[in-house]
């Protein structure tokens, strides 16, 4: 469904990405992991057109990616919920929920009743403001403002970042029902192994701003491990 080539990407006068290859498979949940600093953010942002790309390959089905706006990867169904969640602090939860709506055509300009359904806390406080959420309501209230678009790809840059543990857990649960149940091709940067085990079948390894490995998660071996994770 995903797919990179050959992908270079320059912030100021720094190469930051180094011909990166990344497949992620229609279907599946896909991790990308690596330690602090090695480029998993900046490509997730070139990804959705953030950041330029300086060259090489981003194909999203039979669509080529680089040079497409923002909204022309939402619209073509890329979901994205950034690492910091960014929510509209002043915004309900209904407003944030909404902002969204001018990448759908007008007849699909609702909330889903999918949103609600998992995550059923949003719906009783549509009304509140997104600012006085906490850490964990503003995540789920960030998955679900992606899912209003009704992505065909979901990328989720450090979704349990800051989040207590058992908010982690369901959304964890969220993420795997999302994928394993409604189908839904599923793109993670997570720091936390556990986590990235439990919900992907899928994952590349990056270090210093370049994939190194790559394949199914059940294939993860502590070699890798200690050679591309351990601090």
């Amino acid at each position: 469904m995903l797919e990179t080539q050959q992908l270079n990407q320059f912030y100021g006068g720094s190469h930051v990405l180094w011909d990166v290859a990344l497949e992620v498979p229609r279907g599946s949940c896909t991790c990308l992991i690596g330690r602090n600093g090695v480029g998993k953010t900046t490509l997730l942002k070139t990804l959705m057109g953030l950041l330029p790309a300086s060259s090489g390959s981003i194909r999203f089905g039979s669509e080529e990616l680089l040079g497409a706006s923002v909204e022309r990867r939402a619209r073509l169904g890329i979901g994205y919920v950034p690492q910091g969640r960014e929510i509209f602090p002043l915004l309900s939860v209904e407003e944030n929920l909404r902002v969204g709506f001018d990448a759908l055509p007008r007849n699909e300009r609702t909330i889903p009743d999918r949103v609600f359904e998992l995550f059923p806390v949003l719906h009783e406080m549509r009304g509140r403001r997104g600012g006085d959420l906490s850490g964990g309501l503003q995540q789920q209230l960030a998955i679900g403002r992606a899912l209003v678009l009704r992505p065909k790809l979901l990328i989720l840059d450090e979704p349990t970042e800051g989040i207590q543990p058992n908010v982690i857990r369901q959304i964890g649960d969220v993420i795997i029902d999302l994928n394993r149940s409604d189908g839904l091709t599923v793109l993670i940067v997570e720091q936390k192994l556990p986590f990235a085990q439990r919900v992907a079948d899928r994952f590349c390894v990056m270090s210093r701003g370049r994939s190194v490995a790559a394949g199914l998660m059940a294939d993860l071996d502590e070699a890798l491990v200690q050679r591309h994770l351990s601090v």
